[in-house]
């Protein structure tokens, strides 16, 4: 028998939008009884009787409103992923009491409207999952996430002071504050925004020639430089006994052309990063070879940084940007979360994809392109955390490939830009898991140890480079 509520005193505030597809108090359980899965296809299931205490059922009614100013977002949010999805992706990176602690203890802010550049890839997801989650807003930020045409134009932007933040890929920020390629501007890495999550996909007319010893004279695409892609990819075929700037050619090819490329015939194939490995398999034009997390298991990608002037002049608002992209990172690390995190980024104004294409790559169920249903979850993670030897490994590969020509202090750069003392500060006051150890760790990449202790000792250990 459902129980009747009067509502007649309700705040606002504590109505939500019930599976049933009514507005009514969170306690009252009689609307219909039943809620939609957001995971079963919209399969009607019943209310569960214990939800929580009414108290906390108002809070979270509260959170949502604060999340969600304007009823018709609150309803679409609601309606798209399920109530019980949303609440308990909020409740699982936020705690309550934290967050009425974090209300009490921020700091005044010195800039509330920015903007924040991204590509559209699945890398960028917790800095545009932050934006429909209402993380910037929580804060007191109001974040305009912008969509980038390329690497070269978030290296300017950021560079001319239009982007307050940004997308980078990981190298980036070591890069220009070497004045590698660019003017010298100091720049810092506050998180890695995603691990793993690229592929070497190749056209289907080579689905014959999966040995990388027979590539010599193929055209392959990575997004830019100073990028993991083009480093990994450098590293796979000099392993394989071909050197990258004599036997095939390397090209730099924004992500969103590299299917359109591929298709043409402009290139032989990619390592880009997704969704494109996956959109050439949607498409019937390439195939996955291999994921990149095959080569390197928690490889950093991208990351979510800002210039050290930005920092210096805005340390509140520097802050309270690190509290949001990780409570954002979080909530796409959890894997019953990625399904709603696919819905939440696939259109048009932040991925515009194919959702079916997105929800492959994050649920790490995917077809290959070659015939087979692969399952992978950890192809890509959102580990936040950005380790120095994670900065001294990309520093060794442009040393390596000829990028920087003389010496370099690897330690001294990699904990100026990397940011891991901060990192870790912030996931502990926001109730993350901190990660134990020193900021140098040992890696494994194509089954060599790298030691980030003797850098030059490992640029020195490979027959094939530069130097």
């Amino acid at each position: 028998m459902a129980r009747n509520v009067d509502t007649r005193f309700a705040d606002p505030a504590l109505m939500t939008t019930c599976g049933c597809g009514y507005d009514h108090a969170l306690d009252d359980q009689g609307c219909a009884a039943r809620a939609v899965d957001p995971v079963g296809g919209g399969t009607p299931r019943p209310l569960a009787r214990d939800e929580g205490s009414p108290v906390e059922r108002v809070i979270e009614a509260s959170l949502l409103k604060a999340l969600f100013p304007k009823e018709t977002a609150r309803r679409q949010f609601l309606r798209a992923v399920g109530r019980g999805t949303a609440l308990a992706a909020i409740a699982s990176v936020v705690p309550l009491a934290d967050l009425k602690a974090m209300a009490q203890e921020k700091a005044p802010l010195e800039k509330k409207d920015l903007k924040i550049g991204f590509i559209p890839i699945t890398c960028a997801t917790p800095l545009i999952v932050a934006h429909p989650l209402g993380s910037y807003a929580q804060e007191g930020l109001n974040v305009e996430v912008v969509k980038t045409a390329g690497w070269a134009l978030i290296r300017d932007k950021m560079l001319n002071r239009e982007y307050d933040a940004t997308h980078f890929l990981s190298p980036m920020p070591l890069a220009i504050t070497l004045g590698l390629g660019s003017t010298a501007r100091p720049m810092n890495v506050a998180t890695v925004q995603n691990t793993n999550g690229q592929a070497i996909t190749l056209a289907l007319e080579h689905k014959d020639r999966r040995d990388p010893r027979e590539w010599k004279g193929f055209k392959f695409a990575v997004p830019f430089d100073y990028s993991m892609h083009n480093f990994l990819l450098r590293y796979y075929v000099a392993e394989a006994g071909l050197d990258p700037d004599k036997d095939i050619q390397i090209r730099v090819v924004p992500p969103p052309e590299m299917v359109a490329n591929l298709r043409a015939g402009n290139i032989d194939g990619f390592l880009g990063p997704d969704p494109f490995n996956q959109r050439a398999v949607f498409e019937e034009v390439g195939f996955i070879h291999l994921l990149t997390k095959d080569l390197w298991n928690g490889h950093p990608c991208c990351a979510f940084g800002t210039s050290t002037e930005f920092i210096e002049q805005h340390p509140n608002t520097f802050a309270a940007l690190f509290r949001a992209v990780l409570n954002a990172a979080a909530t796409a690390r959890r894997p019953e979360n990625r399904q709603m995190v696919a819905k939440m980024i696939a259109p048009s104004q932040y991925l515009n994809q194919p959702e079916i294409v997105v929800q492959q790559v994050l649920t790490g169920r995917f077809a290959d392109g070659l015939g087979g249903i692969k399952t992978v979850p950890d192809r890509i993670d959102f580990d936040p955390v950005p380790w120095h030897s994670m900065a001294v490994w990309m520093l060794t590969q442009m040393k390596r490939w000829g990028y920087i020509k003389d010496d370099v202090d690897y330690a001294q750069i990699a904990e100026r830009v990397f940011l891991l003392t901060e990192a870790h500060r912030h996931m502990k006051d926001l109730g993350l898991p901190v990660p134990e150890g020193p900021g140098y760790r040992k890696h494994v990449i194509m089954g060599k140890e790298f030691d980030p202790s003797a850098p030059e000792d490992y640029v020195r250990s490979f027959a094939l480079r530069r130097i």
